[in-house]
């Protein structure tokens, strides 16, 4: 563990923007909200949010990209992969959105590898901070994800006048010797460990079980359509859940294509499966017409279907859908809690 005061922190953040071969994200404060956002300096830098408007996964996964386009002749046809992918360093990010940024790496080197995420993955440099305050609508405690030891390059805990930094991969190691830093002393060993252990008792909500028992609830209470018809009745299908939670990574793919078809891009924007097209399919089938199904299946992808898979838990309990959803239906926590109670 490594001690860099926040003067000499600011300077190297600065020196990091000047430098122009990669782009340098931070959590800004901008019309009361946070939101992860380029920085122009490092003043700007807001360390001490509760929660983001938006995940950090928008820098891997970006919220619309065109993934290749073609040029068509009469005597020709090309088609060009676009992989333009520039080096950025991400500062800020809280242990929730670490540990589902190392779910979507997963996801994403499965079977069928994704180069476009893959590659902007490589590339990024992840600092991550411990939390100081804590969203009122995050549970994070008890998911196991209000601290965490992986998914980082650089970990920053706040020590008064200095930070406190954590090594976790060579990446890391070799950008932190760009600044003058000296090693921590036991005692400021001791208290990184208190902060990490006062940020959990933070936390308001709480899911009143363990995680581990989720995918079984959940499969117990599949047919329990009274349940889910009940909580979805407020639901407007806008996909604003699926939209800021930071494991979602349904996408859908159109061809923009000019009129004349002689040139085109293909687009790769995101998805949701609470919008009542997701499940659309040829001659006009849908087969998760009802909202209820759609309900049911935001809450069975998070706590079993993906669990099933690859073993996580898909939620994380950073309380972005329950902050955002207008009707307030969409609280993982409050829904889960009251399928345990039933």
């Amino acid at each position: 563990m490594k001690i860099v005061s926040k003067i000499d922190f600011e300077t190297f953040v600065n020196d990091l923007i000047n430098e122009d071969y990669r782009e340098v994200i931070g959590v800004q404060s901008k019309d009361s909200h946070y939101v992860f956002d380029e920085l122009e300096k490092a003043e700007d830098l807001e360390l001490n949010y509760d929660v983001t408007i938006l995940p950090p996964k928008k820098y891997m996964m970006p919220q619309k990209e065109a993934i290749l386009e073609y040029e068509r002749s009469d005597k020709d046809f090309s088609l060009e992969p676009l992989l333009e992918i520039e080096p950025r360093i991400i500062i800020g990010i809280h242990p929730y959105d670490l540990i589902a940024i190392q779910q979507m790496d997963k996801i994403f080197s499965d079977t069928y590898e994704d180069e476009y995420y893959l590659n902007r993955r490589k590339k990024c440099v992840l600092i991550g901070v411990n939390m100081q305050n804590v969203s009122d609508r995050s549970f994070a405690a008890s998911m196991g994800t209000a601290t965490t030891e992986t998914g980082y390059d650089l970990m920053l805990t706040n020590l008064e006048k200095n930070y406190a930094v954590e090594v976790g991969s060579s990446k890391g190691s070799d950008l932190l010797e760009e600044v003058t830093t000296r090693n921590a002393s036991p005692e400021e060993v001791e208290n990184v460990e208190k902060v990490k252990k006062n940020i959990e008792e933070k936390f308001d909500k709480e899911l009143k079980f363990s995680p581990e028992e989720l995918p079984t609830l959940l499969e117990e209470n599949y047919g329990n359509m009274e349940f889910w018809e009940k909580n979805s009745e407020d639901c407007y299908s806008c996909g604003t859940c699926n939209l800021v939670c930071p494991t979602c990574y349904c996408f859908d793919m159109k061809d923009m294509n000019e009129i004349t078809l002689d040139t085109g891009r293909r687009v790769r924007q995101w998805d949701g499966c609470m919008l009542e097209e997701f499940a659309l399919v040829a001659a006009g089938e849908n087969f998760r017409e009802d909202r209820a199904e759609r309900y049911r299946h935001r809450f069975m992808r998070k706590g079993r279907y993906i669990y099933n898979r690859y073993g996580d838990i898909a939620c994380v309990g950073c309380g972005r859908c329950a902050s955002q959803c207008i009707p307030d239906i969409a609280d993982p926590s409050r829904i889960y809690n009251e399928l345990k109670g039933e």
